[in-house]
């Protein structure tokens, strides 16, 4: 019975339940607002908006991660040294731009749909995983970097047999952090034509549906939590790895 007192289950549990039995909720929905004519959303099916969400917010974080990494390595050896300040400058914009005015910026070129929705999330994931990729390389001890050399691995294999793998926490951290972000912000998405879980929160703002607004963010906060749970059981799942 440990899986009953496991928290990632229990919210998987939770998110499922709430995904596939949200219909079933109508006569709760329908008695705690009874001047709504349409209580629970139907136009989309919520199994389909969070499918659709998910993959939004997945390659979103696919590819700042594999930005975000790539920069912080690079920053971090001595022929992209100079270019730390501008790297932390553009991530620093990017997490500080609002990802509506991204969209509205993108929109006119690229249309409605999923694709400004994509580069408005990646932009607002890639600066915790550049800080932490950088923060997490230069946190390796040079006895272990000097050990390294004297068993001559060159500066490729150090990189991905020493310095990654201790840096792997946190990187990870920063990983989970864009991810945790990415799920609330991909919300806004909606906005712009790309079906996701914030497809019932804005139509029940724009038409005072507070239940649509409710079945919405509920789903989206359990997605949230489930994620972070998912992220705290890797993080122990590679600490248990580094140490054999």
């Amino acid at each position: 019975m440990a899986f009953l007192t496991d928290r990632l289950t229990l919210a998987v549990a939770v998110l499922v339940a709430l995904v596939l039995g949200m219909p079933l909720l109508k006569p709760l929905f329908a008695a705690a607002f009874p001047a709504l004519d349409r209580p629970l959303y139907e136009a989309d099916s919520f199994l389909a908006l969070t499918l659709d969400h998910l993959a939004l917010v997945g390659l979103s974080s696919l590819m700042a991660v594999v930005a975000g990494c790539a920069a912080g390595v690079f920053v971090t050896r001595p022929s992209g040294a100079e270019f730390r300040g501008i790297l932390e400058a553009v991530a620093t914009m990017g997490q500080t731009f609002p990802p509506v005015a991204v969209l509205a910026v993108a929109v006119p070129v690229m249309g409605f749909g999923p694709k400004p929705a994509l580069i408005a999330l990646t932009l607002y994931a890639l600066l915790p995983i550049v800080e932490n990729t950088v923060a997490g390389l230069e946190g390796v001890p040079e006895a272990v970097l000097e050990s390294a050399r004297g068993l001559g691995m060159g500066p490729v294999e150090r990189l991905f047999r020493v310095e990654l793998p201790l840096a792997a926490p946190v990187i990870l951290a920063g990983v989970r952090t864009a991810v945790v972000i990415n799920v609330g912000t991909a919300a806004i998405a909606s906005t712009v034509g790309a079906k996701t879980l914030g497809l019932p929160i804005i139509v029940g703002l724009n038409g005072s549906n507070q239940a649509y607004v409710i079945q919405g963010a509920v789903i989206v906060a359990a997605l949230a939590v489930v994620l972070d749970f998912g992220f705290d059981r890797l993080a122990a799942l590679s600490v248990r790895w580094r140490r054999g």
